[in-house]
């Protein structure tokens, strides 16, 4: 089997974000038969359709380019105001824009946390819907919502609880089978 090459984005830009420690968690729990690479897009801009017009920016350009090329797409986000953080849902908007976008049948898993008890449930079902629109293939289980979270990771982002760990690492387990499934159905 080849290595799969998973992109990963986190939703918060924030260095301290406990989503990007999640995300860090899932990659170092993939299977060996995975890798992932941890996308930034603080660069990209303002959604606006008079720049969209003279073509994507390069910062958008690359973003699309790359997650085109990965065999899928693993997000971490936090939920602000019960849903998407609108940073986030902007790099969503200028990545699926064309009829070329990348987001087109690429598998795809969600993980969320928060320091509240529901673990960012609510904007998982958000990015859900919208990852649906741009017909993305989002593995529907198991899903992944770290409630309390700021007593799951240490200082340095590190996850010391093993319920955690375990679950995120079911979950990654899952994620390899799915690309496989959706490989096979194209």
């Amino acid at each position: 089997m080849s290595t799969l090459d998973i992109v990963g984005l986190c939703g918060s830009l924030r260095s301290g974000s406990i989503n990007r420690a999640a995300l860090n968690l899932a990659g170092s729990l993939m299977p060996d038969s995975m890798r992932m690479e941890v996308v930034e897009w603080r660069e990209v801009p303002p959604f606006d359709a008079d720049l969209l017009a003279h073509g994507y920016p390069a910062p958008v350009q690359a973003l699309r380019e790359r997650i085109r090329r990965a065999d899928g797409l693993l997000i971490a986000t936090p939920e602000y105001n019960f849903s998407i953080p609108g940073v986030f849902k902007n790099v969503i908007d200028w990545v699926s824009r064309g009829e070329d976008q990348p987001f087109a049948n690429k598998p795809v898993a969600i993980l969320s946390a928060t320091p509240g008890p529901l673990g960012g449930a609510r904007v998982q079902y958000d990015l859900r819907r919208v990852m649906l629109f741009v017909n993305a293939m989002v593995l529907v289980k198991p899903e992944i919502f770290i409630g309390g979270a700021g007593g799951k990771f240490d200082a340095e982002g590190n996850c010391t609880d093993e319920t955690t760990r375990k679950f995120v690492g079911d979950q990654m387990k899952s994620f390899e089978k799915w690309i496989g499934m959706v490989k096979r159905m194209a």
